[in-house]
C-alpha cells in the first residue's frame, strides 16, 4: 500500500495538460499487476488530476456538516411541517381539501396554491408510475407532474415502459402488528417452546391478562390460539379479528414463561430485549444474569409428558422440512445500504437467481422499528428470496425467525455470525458468536426449531488471522438444522484486506457433511473466477456474489452467457437509469423520494467507479483488489464514470434526477478514501 502511495503522489508533478500520448506511467502491466494497479493501455493512462486546495479567507471547503443532534433535527422537522411544501398525501394524490380525514388536525399543509407556486420545477422524463393502473400515488407532489394526464387529480395514462409493469411490494409491516410490538405484547408461542426444550427459557412470572387488556387477549402470533401441548390451532371465532400476536396465559401452564413481560427500565427498552436471555450455564458462561431474585415457578408434575409432545410438534421430520436448492444457482450476497430493494430488481433483470435482504438487527425487528422492517420489503420480482437478521442470544433470534415466518413471506432466512462491524461485534453478535461455540450452536438450534422455513447461517472462517476455526464447527452443523452455510474466506479481523482464503474454503466444504449445503464468498469478480471455484471444489453448492456485483452488477449475465461484456458507457447508464426508475417507484417520486434515490445513487457509484472496462485493460479479467489508476475513457461519460470524485458522482447523479438542492453534500457512507471531500459538491 505504502509503494502505491509512493507511485500516485510522484505522478501529482507531472503537469495536468498532459496528453495520454505524452505521458508515461512509471510502470509496465507486470508490475502494476504485481502492485494491484488495473493494468490499464498506456493509450488510456493519464495523470493523476491535482487536487488544489487553496482558496481565500472567506471561502469554504463544501465538506460535510457536523453531525446535528437531536434537538436541531427536531427543530428542523416542526420547521418543515409548517412549511407549504409539506403538503398532505391525502390532498396532493386526489387534489381535494376534504379528502384528507383529519381536516383541520392534520399536521399537513393543505393549502394547495401555496404548494404549486414552491414547487420546484418538474424533472425530465416520465413518471416512473406511468405502467402502473391507476393514477400516480404522489397526485402533484409528484416531481413529473407533467406527464400525469391530469395534473391535478394524478390520473396517469395507462402506458407500459420496456415492457415492465409495476409489480407489488411484500412484506410490508402492519400497524396492528407494530404496535404489539411497541407494547412488548407479542406472544411467541414455537420460540418459547423450543428454547424449552433446549433448556434455555428462563421461569419468569405468569402473568395475570385482565378484561382491561382486551387488545392482548385470545391472540397469538398468527392466525388461531395455541393449545396444550403449543401448537397453533385456527380459531374459527377469529376470523374478523385483527392479525397479531397475543396469548392467555392459563393458569395449568405454569411452564410457559412470559418472558417478554419481565421487568426492564422503561428508558432501556432498545437494548433490554438483545440483552434478555437464559441463565444456564453453557460452555462455562452465564448467559444472563438479569433478574436472578425473581424465583422460578415449579413445574406441574406432567411436565415430562408435555415436553414430550411440544418436542413432536415442533420438531419436524427432515423429509418434511422445507428445502432450498442453492446448486449452481447466482446467489446475490445481502449488501448493506447498496443491496436495497430497487438495486436487487436491478441484479434479478440481469441475471441473479437468489436475493437476499439487508442485515436486520433482532432487537430492532422486536421493537417494531419501521426503518428495520423495510430492509424486509420483498419485490415481486424476486422468486427466490431470503432475509438476513443479526442477534447475539438464542430467545432474540428465535422469537424474531417466528415473528418474520409469521407476518413475512420469504423463502428462507439467514442468521449472520460473520459481521464484521465493530458496533455489532460489541454487542456479542456477529463474528463475536465465532469465539462461543455453544452459544452459535444454541441460536441455530432454537431458530431452527421455532420455524418451518429454511434457515441458513453466513460465517466467516474465524475470529483471529491465523485461527480458523470453522473446519471444526462445520461436521457438526448439519445436526444443528441448517439448511446451508456460507462460509466467507477471510477472518474477522481482516475485514476486507487480503484475498479469501479458498483453500480453507475448499477444506470446509469437503469436511461438512454431505446432507449440508456449503456456499463459497469472497473475491468473485468474473466468470472464471466462478468457473476456478467450481472445478476446483465440485463439491460446493454455489459461490455467493457480493462485492463484484456493487461494482460491476452484470456480473451475473457474465457468469450465465460465459463471456467478458466490454459494456459500453451507454449501456451502462441505461443500467443506472433503470435503478433511477426502480428507486422512484420503491422511495416515491416526490422531492423526498428523489433525493432519497440520488442518496442511494450515490452510495452505488462510490462502487462503480473502481470498474475498468474490458478495451481499456492489458490483462484480462480485472481482480476485484486492483485499484484503478487514473485513465481516460473511450468517450467523455466513460471518463466520468471512472472518476473518483465525489463532485462527478453528484454530476452524474444530476444526468438522471436534476439538479441537487442548494447546499447538497455527499460522503460515502463505508467511509472509503477513495474519494477527495474537497472537491464534494
Amino acid at each position: 500500500m505504502g509503494d502505491d502511495t509512493a507511485i500516485i503522489s510522484n505522478a501529482d508533478d507531472l503537469s495536468v495538460d498532459e496528453s495520454p500520448a505524452t505521458f508515461q506511467y512509471p510502470l509496465n502491466a507486470d508490475e502494476m499487476v504485481a502492485k494491484s494497479i488495473a493494468p490499464v493501455k498506456r493509450d488510456f493512462l493519464c495523470p493523476p488530476p491535482v487536487r488544489t486546495c487553496n482558496r481565500d479567507d472567506n471561502s469554504k471547503a463544501p465538506l460535510m456538516d457536523e453531525k446535528k443532534s437531536k434537538r436541531q433535527l427536531k427543530r428542523e422537522r416542526l420547521q418543515e411541517q409548517k412549511s407549504a411544501l409539506h403538503i398532505c398525501p391525502s390532498v396532493a394524490k386526489s387534489g381535494n381539501v376534504d379528502s384528507c380525514v383529519y381536516q383541520e388536525k392534520c399536521r399537513y399543509s393543505h393549502d394547495m396554491e401555496s404548494f404549486k407556486s414552491q414547487k420546484p420545477d418538474d424533472l425530465d422524463g416520465l413518471c416512473p408510475f406511468l405502467s402502473s393502473q391507476g393514477p400516480c400515488p404522489y397526485g402533484i407532489a409528484c416531481r413529473y407532474a407533467a406527464t400525469h394526464k391530469d395534473g391535478e387529480t394524478g390520473e396517469v395514462a395507462t402506458v407500459i415502459i420496456n415492457g415492465d409493469k409495476r409489480n407489488g411490494e411484500l412484506n410490508v409491516l402492519k400497524k396492528d402488528v407494530q404496535k404489539l410490538l411497541w407494547k412488548n405484547k407479542m406472544k411467541f408461542p414455537k420460540a418459547d417452546d423450543a428454547l424449552n426444550l433446549l433448556g434455555l427459557l428462563k421461569q419468569g412470572k405468569k402473568k395475570n391478562v385482565g378484561d382491561n387488556d382486551s387488545d392482548a387477549q385470545g391472540f397469538v402470533n398468527g392466525n388461531g390460539d395455541v393449545d396444550g401441548k403449543g401448537c397453533c390451532r385456527e380459531n374459527p371465532d377469529s376470523v374478523n379479528e385483527v392479525d397479531c400476536t397475543a396469548e392467555v396465559l392459563e393458569e395449568d401452564k405454569p411452564y410457559e414463561a412470559d418472558v417478554a413481560e419481565e421487568l426492564r427500565p422503561p428508558k432501556k427498552t432498545k437494548s433490554s430485549i438483545d440483552e434478555t436471555c437464559s441463565e444456564p450455564l453453557i460452555d462455562g458462561e452465564i448467559l444472563h444474569e438479569k433478574d436472578t431474585d425473581k424465583s422460578c415457578k415449579q413445574s406441574e408434575p406432567d411436565f415430562e409428558i408435555i415436553m414430550e409432545d411440544n418436542d413432536k410438534c415442533l420438531k419436524l421430520h427432515p423429509r418434511e422440512k422445507k428445502l432450498i436448492d442453492f446448486k449452481e444457482k447466482l446467489y446475490l450476497a445481502p449488501l448493506t445500504t447498496v443491496g436495497n430493494l430497487p438495486f436487487r430488481r436491478l441484479c434479478k433483470a440481469l441475471g441473479a437467481d437468489i436475493t437476499c435482504g439487508e442485515m436486520a438487527m433482532c432487537t430492532n425487528l422486536l421493537q417494531g422499528q419501521a426503518s428495520e422492517w423495510a430492509l424486509l420489503r420483498r419485490h415481486s420480482s424476486e422468486d427466490l428470496f431470503g432475509v438476513q437478521i443479526c442477534g447475539a442470544f438464542p430467545d432474540t433470534v428465535a422469537k424474531t425467525v417466528e415473528l418474520i415466518e409469521q407476518h413475512c413471506t420469504v423463502d428462507f432466512i439467514d442468521i449472520n455470525m460473520g459481521c464484521p462491524i465493530d458496533v455489532v461485534v460489541n454487542k456479542g453478535a456477529g463474528s463475536a458468536l465465532l469465539t462461543k461455540p455453544m452459544r452459535m450452536k444454541s441460536v441455530v438450534e432454537a431458530s431452527c426449531r421455532a420455524v418451518e422455513t429454511p434457515v441458513t447461517i453466513k460465517v466467516r472462517t474465524g475470529y483471529f488471522e491465523g485461527k480458523n476455526r470453522i473446519d471444526s464447527l462445520i461436521s457438526d452443523m448439519g445436526n444443528w438444522g441448517v439448511n446451508a452455510v456460507t462460509v466467507h474466506g477471510r477472518t474477522r479481523q481482516q475485514r476486507y484486506s487480503k484475498p479469501a482464503d479458498w483453500e480453507y474454503v475448499y477444506q470446509c466444504v469437503r469436511t461438512a457433511p454431505s446432507t449440508l449445503q456449503v456456499l463459497g464468498n469472497g473475491d468473485v469478480f468474473s466468470y472464471l473466477d466462478w468457473n476456478v471455484h467450481k472445478s476446483n471444489c465440485p463439491e460446493l453448492s454455489t459461490c455467493m456474489i457480493a462485492r463484484g456485483a456493487l461494482v460491476k452488477p452484470w456480473i451475473f449475465t457474465e457468469i450465465k452467457e460465459q463471456r467478458h461484456w466490454d459494456i459500453s458507457s451507454g449501456e451502462r447508464l441505461d443500467i443506472l437509469r433503470d435503478y433511477v426508475r426502480f428507486g422512484l417507484q420503491h422511495w416515491g417520486s416526490d422531492s423526498k423520494g428523489v433525493e432519497t434515490t440520488r442518496h442511494f445513487l450515490l452510495e452505488w457509484l462510490s462502487y462503480t467507479f473502481r470498474y475498468v472496462p474490458v478495451g481499456l485493460l492489458e490483462v484480462i479479467p480485472q481482480k476485484i483488489n486492483w485499484r484503478p489508476p487514473s485513465y481516460f475513457g473511450r468517450d467523455e461519460l466513460e471518463t466520468l464514470m471512472a472518476s473518483e470524485s465525489a463532485a462527478d458522482w453528484i454530476r452524474i447523479s444530476e444526468m438522471l434526477l436534476g439538479k441537487v438542492p442548494s447546499g447538497f453534500t455527499f460522503a460515502p457512507k463505508h467511509k472509503s478514501n477513495a474519494y477527495d471531500k474537497a472537491e464534494n459538491g
